[in-house]
């Protein structure tokens, strides 16, 4: 959703949304020890579906998989408490999207930082 409506739904679906994954999920699935970041939320423009991007870090990939399990199969109940809180009058279907960027970044520095060494022990 584009336009200052869009990103103000956005900032404020991000918020919400990890405000209920951190208290509420937390409490009620102890086995989410990984840590999750809400990256985006796409608001489409007729307000009936969300895009949300969410990056999961634990060392552990089955960890981090039963995270994303979690979330998936709560979207209904995170929508129900986004409903508590925002004031529009119906709250998007919710959908989770892996997003690996994070990984990614990580991966690449973790490359040129090995890069970097074999290049710094050649010259010496």
């Amino acid at each position: 959703m584009k336009g200052l409506r869009g990103e103000r739904l956005s900032s404020q679906f991000r918020e919400e949304i990890y405000g209920v994954i951190s208290t509420d999920l937390r409490n009620k699935y102890p086995a989410m020890s990984a840590i999750i970041s809400i990256i985006n939320a796409d608001v489409a423009p007729d307000l009936k579906s969300c895009k949300v991007f969410v990056s999961i870090y634990d060392p552990n990939e089955q960890k981090k998989r039963d995270t994303f399990k979690i979330l998936v199969e709560n979207a209904g109940y995170i929508r129900h408490e986004l409903s508590k809180v925002l004031r529009i009058r119906t709250v998007p279907e919710l959908r989770f999207v892996m997003d690996e960027s994070m990984e990614y970044g990580d991966k690449i520095d973790k490359l040129l930082k090995g890069i970097e060494d074999g290049n710094g022990g050649a010259n010496d």
